[in-house]
């Protein structure tokens, strides 16, 4: 991470947080307490952004400043709340289309899923405030610019990031390998969102459970499965087709 990025202090970093600004990630020094640490904790659960407790070391290897007990990255992304996300999609007359991330921790599999997103003309992404791979340079690079115009939303819970899809209308779709029901079978011209998940696990069994529909993508050999960029790209334009005038 380039030292610019770094958020040293505990004011500087309350101060970041109440102007709207991304942070990605919040570092406090072990044992460290008082009134602004409790402020910093609330506002980082208010913003859903993820609090790692480390010992002085660990800080100590990122700035000789003075820290105060804390250091957080800045965020290259504005992330979105939801809810907000599909109120705007809604308003504007278009047809929610939105991606989840489930365990996807590779930067550049993010990256080029979120280009393809936009590509397909998805409205958002969504995105857990923990166990997926940090929105970096690197995930900025591979988007080829996506990341900054697509909506980004991260939310502290992908269970019920589900609850407030489907409480808007807006169907879950998951890919299971072995599920009998094909892509391009999928009621993709509906109001939906398709959830992708890491290629060594797949999705969680509990937002399995919660989708609506379980599919597959046909492939003609037996080789493993399709890399997860890839697969969303096939989703995605299956999608696009489907809401083609």
């Amino acid at each position: 991470m380039n030292k610019s990025h770094l958020i040293i202090g505990r004011q500087p970093l309350i101060e970041t947080i109440r102007s709207g600004r991304a942070v990605d990630k919040i570092l406090l020094q072990r044992n460290t307490a008082g009134e602004s640490i409790a402020e910093i904790r609330d506002l980082a659960r208010e913003y859903n952004i993820p609090v790692q407790v480390v010992p002085p070391e660990k800080l100590g290897s990122l700035t000789k400043a003075n820290h105060q007990g804390v250091v957080a990255f800045a965020g290259l992304v504005q992330y979105m709340d939801l809810q907000q996300v599909i109120d705007h999609t809604v308003a504007s007359g278009a047809l929610p289309l939105f991606v989840m991330l489930d365990g996807v921790t590779d930067v550049r599999n993010i990256g080029a899923i979120s280009r393809t997103a936009l590509c397909c003309g998805a409205q958002a992404l969504i995105i857990p405030d923990k166990g997926v791979g940090a929105l970096n340079e690197e995930a900025m690079k591979s988007s080829a610019g996506a990341l900054e115009r697509i909506h980004v939303c991260r939310v502290g819970s992908l269970l019920k990031a589900v609850d407030t899809l489907h409480m808007n209308g807006i169907r879950v779709f998951t890919s299971e390998m072995k599920a009998p029901k094909k892509v391009y079978e999928l009621a993709l011209a509906e109001p939906c969102c398709i959830v992708m998940g890491s290629e060594d696990k797949g999705v969680q069994p509990y937002i399995r459970k919660a989708a609506d529909e379980l599919f597959s993508i046909p492939m003609a050999g037996e080789f493993d499965s399709f890399n997860v960029s890839v697969a969303a790209g096939i989703i995605l334009y299956e999608a696009m087709k489907m809401r083609l005038p």
